[in-house]
């Protein structure tokens, strides 16, 4: 075993995705300290991959059209970096393309999809069968390196895998409640009614409805949450509202700041969303909404944070996969009013 070897992380999809990789990266920095450990991602995950206290380096994903044009485009630029070995979490075609054409001796993937043939070590995982979390498989791969460089059972690191200093979220938090005029005994409940993943959401209606449900009985101020592009859907939330204290946050100042936001939430509440996983990364309190569709199920996209800090909630069995007004509301604000405020 090198010590020292210089690893490559691939996880360049989603944020949601890249979010429940934390685990496998903070086992693999923990395991091997003084390894160099980069990271490739898309460029719009990024700045959450530089903060990593797990990451050496970032490397953006050139994101060309074309499987052989971005994996040609990735060979080049990892080539000279020398990487002794490849960690691929999710591979895809170019992906495997690029780091086989630039010689990384050591690659390790998945043994699933065609793309497999580009590595010498594949492990066997039925992700299509949502048998665990994700950020199981993940860690599996990196286990399974990890056991071949001589070190066996290493154990997980716990939650949270991401915060920032608590001073500069005290200040934050401080500031927010005196632009929105929010008294400082009432807890902030964060609903994230948006989604960029391909989970079925609750509609409008049924977060207003959860909304209502939960500040029947509570002292608590909502805060709407949404990217740049949501901030229409977050203003149609906000008029189904009728007396309950909310606000509006439209994130428009990049994926960190937003984070700083959620680390001061005394719930975040959402479907299966990248900032949903965010929120886990931080150990924030989380609920989240699911369908039972099997690529898309609450055991599948379960959150990295603490157990005791995450609910789920999924229509029963007998209803339609999707159907997400069969959820009981009801009860599902009874019990994140009972778990966490």
């Amino acid at each position: 075993m090198n010590p020292k070897q210089k690893i490559l992380v691939i996880r360049n999809d989603k944020l949601g995705d890249f979010m429940l990789a934390w685990p496998a990266l903070a086992l693999l920095r923990k395991s091997l300290p003084k390894a160099r450990i980069a990271v490739l991602v898309p460029s719009y995950t990024a700045p959450l991959a530089e903060i990593c206290s797990y990451i050496d380096e970032v490397i953006e994903d050139p994101k060309l059209k074309g499987d052989l044009r971005n994996g040609l485009a990735l060979a080049k630029l990892l080539k000279f970096k020398k990487f002794d070995t490849v960690v691929t979490l999710f591979s895809r075609f170019d992906t495997g393309l690029g780091v086989w054409l630039a010689g990384i001796p050591q690659r390790y993937a998945p043994a699933s999809k065609l793309a497999q043939v580009f590595y010498n070590h594949r492990i066997l995982q039925r992700r299509s069968l949502s048998e665990k979390p994700e950020y199981e498989y993940n860690l599996d791969i990196v286990r399974n390196f990890l056991a071949e460089q001589g070190i066996g059972n290493p154990k997980s690191i716990k939650p949270p895998y991401l915060a920032f200093k608590a001073k500069v979220i005290a200040a934050l938090e401080k500031k927010f409640r005196k632009v929105h005029k929010i008294p400082a005994k009432k807890k902030l409940v964060f609903v994230h009614a948006g989604h960029g993943g391909s989970a079925t959401n609750l509609s409008l209606g049924h977060y207003a409805s959860l909304i209502h449900k939960l500040a029947s009985s509570k002292k608590l101020h909502f805060v709407l949450t949404a990217g740049p592009s949501e901030d229409d859907q977050a203003q149609r939330l906000a008029n189904l509202l009728l007396k309950e204290p909310h606000t509006v946050y439209i994130s428009n100042k990049g994926l960190l700041d937003f984070a700083r936001h959620l680390q001061f939430c005394d719930v975040f509440i959402s479907g299966s969303t990248g900032p949903l996983h965010i929120a886990g990364a931080l150990d924030c309190c989380t609920a989240a909404f699911y369908p039972r569709r099997i690529s898309s199920t609450a055991v599948r996209w379960q959150t990295v944070n603490t157990p005791g800090r995450r609910m789920a909630f999924e229509p029963p069995e007998g209803s339609e996969e999707s159907d997400m007004q069969t959820i009981d509301l009801t009860l599902a604000a009874a019990k994140i009013s009972e778990q966490f405020l």
